[in-house]
C-alpha cells in the first residue's frame, strides 16, 4: 500500500479525522506497514508496550483477556478501519490482554513519538486520548470498588450504599400547619409516638420542622410564649436540609454527619415525602455506630466523650461493608471527626470558665488544617489546628498579653482532650498550642505577609500547610479576613506559587521505564509502594496551587477540582482523570490502612504491588500515570526558570 493510501485510510478514522491531510503527510515517512498471519499473536498479555497505535487496513483481530486460573476468554474483535493498542500507547504499561489475527492482518504502526507529537501540536487529537484514558480508569475504579465491596458484603446482599434514599426513609411524614397551636401539635407527636412534625403553609409546601427540641426550649426554658397561644410558625427551625428520594444513600449520609441537624427532609414534587434520622442508618444493618452521632451530641465531659471516641473506627469499617464510595467515606468520617473536635472544644471553653478564666475574651475562629481540614482523614491521624482570634478594640483597653495568655492555655487544653479522644500529637507541632499557630488576625497578616516574600523553605512549608485551613468553630468571618490576605499575597508574589510546585516537578515520576510502578529498593518496605507521599500529595498538592492561583476558597481535593472544571481551568476529561486517580489511590489506601489496623499493625500507607490481582495493579498504573499527568501540567503551565531556580 503506497503513502497516499495509507494517509486516506488514516484520515477516515477517527481521532486521525480531526486532522487535516497535511498533518497526516507531514508524519508519513515514520508510519510503518505490519502484516499478520492467522493464529499469530501481535501481543500477549503483560508484554511490554510495543508503544505504538495499530490501525487496521484489512483483516480481523481478536482481544483476548487470560483470567489469573488461565482460563482465555474473547471479550472483543476489531476490523478494517479500526485500531487497538490504544490504552497502553502512551503509558507504557504491559498489555492488559492479548491480540491475536483472526484472519490475515494488516496494520499502520503508528509510534509512540508520532501520536505524542500530533497530541501536542492538536488539541481535537489530544482530547480523544484524554476522553479514552477518563472512561477507561472510571470503569475500572467501578469495577474494582465493586469486587472490594464483593469481599466485605457477600454477594447476595445490595450494599447500603448501593440504595436509594426512598428505600430507607420513614414515611408518611408527620406534618403540622403554621397556624396550628403548638400544644395540639405536641400531644399529635406523643399520640403517634414521634419527635418531630414537619411544619407546612397553605400550599403543604414545607417551611420548617417543629421538635420536641423547639417545645422544650422556646416554652418551657425561656418561655418566650404563652402555651396556649403559641403557634408553629413561632418555635419552628427553619434552617433545614432537604434530599430527593432518589439520591443515593451516601450523600444523605454525607449530610446528615456533616450538618449540625438532626433531621434531614425528604422532598418529592415539592411536598414532604419522608423522613431521614441516624436513627434510620442504625435500624439498617452494620450501622449500628453511627449512634455516635446522637452520643458526641450528648456528652458533656471529657472522659465521656473519650469514651465514645474510640468506636470512630467502627464507623469507617461499617461505611466499607456497606459499600460507600471513596467520596462518602471521606464525606462521612470527616463530618464524624469534625464533630468530635467542636465537642472537645465546647467541653474546654465551659473548664476554662469552670476555673474561673472566664469566656473567650474576644471573638475567634479554631481551624483545622491538613487533612481534617480537605475533609480527608478517615482514621485519627495527627493533629493540625491553629486558633485566629479577633484583635481587642483598642477602647476596651484589654492587654494583648492578657489575651494570648487565655488562648494559649484554651489551646493546651483542647489539644490534650483531642489527643485523649485519639488524635495524636503532631510530630511537627503544628496545633493551636505552639504560639507560632494561634495568632491574632494582624499578627497572622504580617506572618502571611513575611512567609509570601520569604525563600526559607521553612517558610515554604508554613505556607503549604496554611493555605488549607478550614473553620471548625467560632467566629467564621475571622477565617475569611485571613485567607482574602493569603490570596492577596500570592496574588502579587509570583514567586511564591512557583515554590510551591517545586517539589512536584522535581520528584521522581511514580511509573518507571517499561511501565513499571517504582517502588522501595531496599529497607522494611521494600517492593511496596507508599501511596500518600509516592502518589496522593502530589495530586493534592498539584490541584492546590491551580486552586490558590484562581482564588478558590474551598479546600478539599474534590471540592477544588470541581470548582476549577467549573471554571474551565480543567477540560471535563483532564478532570476526571484525576478525581479517578485521586479516589483510587484513596481507595486503596482508606482499605490498605483498615486491614492493618484490624491485624494490629501500624497503618502506614504502604501497599505491595505485587500483592494486588492483575485489575488492581492496572488501575494503580492509571493512578499514578494520573499523577504524573498533574506534574507534567505543572512544568507547563508555571514559568521553567522560577522552578529551576527553587530546585538547585
Amino acid at each position: 500500500m503506497d503513502t497516499d493510501t495509507g494517509c486516506e485510510l488514516l484520515l477516515r478514522i477517527d481521532p486521525f479525522s480531526r486532522l487535516v491531510p497535511e498533518d497526516i503527510k507531514s508524519v508519513a515517512h515514520r508510519l510503518e506497514m505490519v502484516s499478520f498471519e492467522p493464529g499469530r499473536f501481535v501481543f500477549r498479555q503483560d508484554d511490554p508496550s510495543q508503544d505504538a497505535l495499530l490501525v487496521i487496513v484489512s483483516g480481523l483481530v481478536e482481544l483476548l483477556v487470560t483470567s489469573e486460573r488461565g482460563e482465555e476468554a474473547i471479550v472483543g474483535y476489531r476490523k478494517s478501519g479500526e485500531f487497538f493498542g490504544e490504552t497502553v500507547v502512551l503509558s507504557g504499561q504491559s498489555y492488559p490482554g492479548s491480540a491475536r489475527a483472526k484472519e490475515p492482518l494488516t496494520c499502520i504502526r503508528v509510534g509512540r513519538d508520532v501520536v505524542e507529537e500530533l497530541i501536542r501540536t492538536h488539541p481535537d487529537f489530544s482530547e480523544f486520548f484524554t476522553t479514552l484514558l477518563a472512561e477507561r480508569m472510571r470503569r475500572l475504579y467501578e469495577t474494582i470498588q465493586s469486587e472490594q465491596n464483593d469481599l466485605f458484603v457477600g454477594k447476595h446482599e445490595l450494599p447500603l450504599f448501593n440504595k436509594r434514599v426512598g428505600e430507607i426513609m420513614a414515611h408518611p411524614v408527620n406534618c403540622c400547619r403554621m397556624t396550628d397551636q403548638v400544644s395540639d401539635v405536641s400531644l399529635d407527636m406523643a399520640h403517634k409516638g414521634v419527635g418531630s412534625s414537619v411544619v407546612v403553609n397553605n400550599t403543604g409546601r414545607p417551611v420548617g420542622i417543629l421538635s420536641r427540641k423547639n417545645i422544650v426550649y422556646h416554652l418551657v426554658a425561656r418561655q418566650s410564649h404563652p402555651v396556649g397561644d403559641c403557634r408553629a410558625s413561632q418555635v419552628m427551625n427553619d434552617n433545614f436540609e432537604t434530599i430527593a428520594p432518589e439520591a443515593f444513600v451516601g450523600q444523605a449520609l454525607a449530610i446528615l454527619t456533616r450538618q449540625r441537624q438532626k433531621y434531614l427532609l425528604v422532598i418529592r414534587d415539592e411536598k414532604p415525602a419522608g423522613m431521614l434520622t441516624a436513627k434510620d442508618f442504625i435500624k439498617s444493618r452494620n450501622m449500628g455506630n453511627l449512634t455516635l452521632l446522637q452520643d458526641i451530641r450528648s456528652h458533656r465531659t471529657l472522659d465521656e466523650l473519650a469514651g465514645v471516641s474510640g468506636e470512630v473506627d467502627g464507623v469507617l469499617n461499617a461505611l466499607l461493608i456497606e459499600g460507600a464510595g471513596t467520596s462518602d467515606t471521606l464525606e462521612v468520617m470527616s463530618g464524624l471527626l469534625e464533630r468530635l473536635t467542636r465537642a472537645v472544644i465546647r467541653i474546654s471553653e465551659k473548664q476554662m470558665a469552670d476555673k474561673g478564666l472566664g469566656p473567650p475574651p474576644v471573638a475567634y475562629c479554631w481551624i483545622n488544617m491538613g487533612s481534617a481540614a480537605r475533609h480527608e482523614q478517615t482514621l485519627r491521624t495527627d493533629q493540625d489546628n491553629g486558633i485566629i482570634y479577633a484583635d481587642p478594640d483598642p477602647k476596651e483597653h484589654r492587654a494583648p498579653g492578657q489575651i494570648k495568655a487565655w488562648f494559649q492555655t484554651f489551646a493546651d487544653m483542647v489539644v490534650q482532650g483531642l489527643a485523649r479522644c485519639g488524635f495524636e500529637l503532631c510530630t511537627g507541632d503544628v496545633m493551636a498550642s505552639n504560639p507560632l499557630w494561634c495568632r491574632s488576625v494582624s499578627q497572622w497578616k504580617a506572618c502571611i505577609n513575611q512567609w509570601g516574600g520569604s525563600f526559607d523553605p521553612e517558610d515554604t512549608r508554613n505556607m503549604t500547610i496554611f493555605l488549607d485551613f478550614r473553620p471548625v468553630w467560632g467566629n467564621q468571618s475571622l477565617a475569611d479576613e485571613v485567607r482574602e490576605t493569603v490570596f492577596k499575597i500570592l496574588s502579587q508574589a509570583e514567586v511564591s506559587n512557583h515554590m510551591l510546585t517545586r517539589d512536584d516537578v522535581t520528584h521522581e515520576k511514580p511509573i518507571g521505564f517499561m511501565g513499571h510502578i517504582r517502588t522501595e529498593k531496599s529497607g522494611p518496605n521494600k517492593d511496596q509502594l507508599n501511596l500518600k507521599t509516592h502518589g496522593l500529595v502530589h495530586l493534592i498538592n498539584g490541584i492546590r496551587i491551580y486552586a490558590v492561583n484562581q482564588e478558590i476558597k474551598e479546600v478539599s481535593t474534590l471540592g477544588r477540582l470541581e470548582a476549577l472544571t467549573r471554571q474551565g481551568t480543567f477540560d471535563k476529561d483532564t478532570a476526571e482523570i484525576l478525581r479517578t486517580g485521586f479516589e483510587t489511590l484513596m481507595m486503596f489506601r482508606i482499605r490498605t490502612n483498615v486491614e492493618k489496623l484490624a491485624a494490629g499493625e501500624v497503618p502506614d500507607n504502604y501497599v505491595h504491588p505485587g500483592s494486588m490481582s492483575r485489575k488492581q495493579r492496572e488501575l494503580l498504573k492509571d493512578a499514578l500515570l494520573a499523577v504524573g499527568h498533574m506534574q507534567k501540567m505543572i512544568t507547563r503551565d508555571f514559568n521553567r526558570a522560577w522552578i529551576g531556580f527553587f530546585s538547585g
